[in-house]
């Protein structure tokens, strides 16, 4: 077992072993955490005794918050362009890179698993979740948009369920993480010790399917009829007058907790998700775009103080509105940065 302050590594036979460890910061990905992990994978890509990799968190409350958004605001605040541009590339290399691992990798997203969380599982070939999941993508609450190779995971869902998702920014349940393909086995949280074991001996498919089972109902497959009406719609004041319109207490609820958010961040989101992405690389191109947008004509450095700050949780969006939004304002988040793209796709 080595150690450093924020990941824990281990080797248990065939397996490789990820410890995100940061567990009061709830697991939240730092640039040190990204530069290990990509290491670490390089070498046991090449290392003959290991099989498998398996990524989980340490602590009762989850797998990972998310990013290091306060380190982000921080560089923000102080003019510091680079190192933000520096987390997110290397950041999203990580995820292209677990997408394309040769060996198995098994990601872990028991408990709470937000924003980055996904990004360093949702991606892997074996994506494991318990009753006590909970997985979304909120960015749209601090004035961000989906990254890590969200806008890519949202607009492949069945339906709408990933406009739902993406807008509302509410958390869904293991079982609807897998209806909507961002998980693929359901192991009760009570198995994850004979799951950590089997997985030493590098049966990764054999294990799993003896200790996964049948996953409960997802709440979200109920909700499919109104959620594919209403989020169908081609801008974001449609989607809120379809759902203002529907007898169902859940499409009231939605439409209330999109208008909490970001205005801006919430068209150029709908924007993102309907890029028709031919890859995973193209989708984290064009967030790395959407990105730094955010940080420099967005609204992140208000909405991360409002949260995370002051936590008055009472941003002060600009605009305010969203027919305050136009179009010529949502293009200007996907402009290229020419010499500064990330430039994964091609």
């Amino acid at each position: 077992m080595t150690a450093s302050p924020e990941i824990l590594l281990s080797e248990q036979g065939a397996l490789g072993r990820i410890t995100l460890n940061r567990p009061k910061a709830l697991n939240a990905l730092t640039l040190g955490m990204v530069r290990t992990m990509t290491e670490t994978l390089r070498r046991w890509r090449d290392a003959e005794h290991i099989e498998a990799v398996l990524i989980d968190g340490a602590g009762e409350r989850g797998l990972c918050a998310g990013g290091d958004i306060r380190a982000l605001y921080d560089a923000a605040k102080a003019g510091d362009e680079e190192f933000t541009a520096t987390f997110w590339a290397e950041e999203y290399r990580l995820n292209s890179a677990l997408s394309r691992y040769p060996k198995p990798v098994v990601g872990l997203m028991d408990g709470i698993t937000m924003g980055g969380g996904v990004g360093v599982t949702a991606h892997g070939s074996h994506r494991v979740v318990t009753e006590r999941s909970k997985i979304g993508m909120p960015e749209v609450g601090i004035g961000f948009v989906p990254d890590v190779g969200g806008t890519y995971l949202l607009s492949r869902t069945p339906g709408e369920l990933g406009t739902h998702m993406a807008l509302t920014g509410a958390p869904v349940t293991g079982a609807d993480a897998i209806v909507a393909g961002f998980a693929d086995h359901h192991v009760d949280s009570s198995r994850l010790g004979e799951l950590v074991e089997g997985l030493a001996d590098g049966a990764v498919d054999q294990v799993l399917g003896d200790l996964s089972q049948r996953p409960p109902r997802a709440p979200l497959e109920a909700e499919r009829e109104w959620i594919d009406a209403a989020y169908s719609a081609d801008t974001v004041e449609e989607v809120l007058r379809r759902l203002r319109e529907r007898p169902e207490e859940a499409a009231q609820k939605a439409a209330e907790t999109i208008e909490t958010k970001s205005p801006t961040s919430l068209k150029v989101t709908l924007r993102s998700l309907r890029t028709g992405f031919r890859s995973l690389e193209q989708a984290l191109d064009q967030e790395f775009r959407v990105s730094m947008a955010c940080i420099l004509i967005g609204d992140l450095v208000e909405g991360v103080r409002a949260t995370l700050v002051d936590k008055d949780r009472d941003p002060k969006w600009s605009p305010a509105r969203l027919d305050e939004v136009d179009g010529a304002l949502v293009e200007k988040f996907f402009e290229p940065r020419g010499a500064g793209e990330l430039g994964l796709d091609g």
